[in-house]
């Protein structure tokens, strides 16, 4: 009864102290009555309540996130309590917007660099953190990028400039023969959770392959001959069984292709866009690229990805992949031997 009786009294004088405005007498009384019922949600209400006052908004948020975590597990809470909770989450709510328009405000956003606005995004849970999650190898020790830089590759120029010509192939397939399209995702590929995928079979995302699982379509090749010598300059990632993959591939209107990460991280995916009619985008982790014809696109697939062409026609791409600069010619070899032996061990 003691205890009882002296909890009550510091509760009463926590109150008086706060209509007083002796914001820290009452915060003392608070903290006094936690340390011997740190469940407590009115007294931690109050602290937060008090704190604020003072100007303590540190303080605040700790009192009134402790009060939401502990009223989460307390169903059928009277009004007044209710009344209070909405309080805690209304000021915290502020004290972010607070936060952030103070970290917004250090460098203007069009004078800050890409990873450092990527990073104070990020901070602020504006953006979650996206690493490689490469479904079937994993090589350690590259770097997390989203988004590369075509620039930092010297057989891009050469590449994009072939744009034209590529298209004039592609635009030849098409007229002749668009029965050669596939469906990307085949009831017989090796694709992980195919049978379940609602592009299986579907031919709303389609592919005409010039290398298909690390083996030259040799009749496709015949058909673009000037995609294939094109290629010729690119460092594809040829590992016996499996890699590259070179492709026309095609996403009709309205098709949507969802989040998903790739099987190994040892690559890049490139997309050269061919035929881009209209709005149509590529999102890779925490950032979304608009396709535009005629501009390569580098980017890590083990990053969850996902894309959509919002056009009211089709959109095409050239697709490849290529080796990872970060690694040596000695892991490269090693890599292509293991991944082959998977593929040998797999089909025995």
């Amino acid at each position: 009864m003691t205890d009882t009786l002296s909890l009550a009294e510091l509760k009463q004088t926590a109150l008086d102290r706060a209509r007083a405005g002796d914001w820290a007498g009452s915060a003392d009384a608070l903290r006094t009555i936690l340390a011997q019922a740190p469940n407590d949600l009115g007294s931690l209400l109050l602290l937060g309540d008090v704190s604020h006052s003072s100007g303590d908004t540190q303080s605040a948020s700790d009192a009134y996130r402790a009060a939401l975590s502990l009223a989460a597990q307390a169903p059928n809470l009277p009004p007044p309590v209710q009344a209070g909770l909405q309080r805690a989450q209304a000021r915290l709510a502020e004290y972010a917007s607070d936060y952030a328009a103070r970290l917004d405000g250090l460098i203007p956003p069009d004078q800050r660099s890409a990873r450092f606005h990527q990073s104070l995004d990020i901070l602020l849970g504006r953006q979650r953190i996206f690493l490689q999650e490469p479904r079937r190898y994993y090589f350690p020790g590259l770097p997390q990028i989203q988004f590369y830089d075509p620039g930092a590759f010297d057989w891009v120029p050469d590449l994009e400039a072939k744009t034209p010509v590529i298209q004039n192939e592609l635009r030849a397939v098409l007229a002749e023969d668009q029965a050669s399209f596939r469906p990307y995702i085949e009831r017989t590929s090796g694709h992980l959770g195919a049978q379940d995928h609602h592009l299986l079979d579907n031919t709303d995302w389609s592919a005409f392959y010039l290398w298909k699982d690390g083996r030259k379509v040799e009749e496709n090749c015949a058909r673009c001959p000037a995609t294939a010598a094109a290629l010729e300059q690119v460092p594809l990632d040829f590992a016996d069984g499996k890699c590259p993959s070179v492709l026309f591939s095609v996403l009709k209107p309205g098709a949507h292709i969802p989040p998903h990460n790739g099987m190994v991280n040892t690559r890049l995916i490139c997309h050269l866009p061919l035929i881009v009619p209209g709005p149509a985008w590529l999102r890779v982790g925490s950032e979304t690229h608009h396709w535009q014809e005629g501009k390569l696109v580098i980017f890590d697939d083990t990053i969850e990805h996902e894309a959509k062409n919002e056009a009211d026609q089709t959109r095409i791409v050239l697709l490849f992949d290529v080796w990872r600069p970060e690694l040596t010619e000695q892991e490269r070899r090693e890599i292509a031997s293991l991944l082959g032996a998977i593929d040998n061990f797999s089909e025995s």
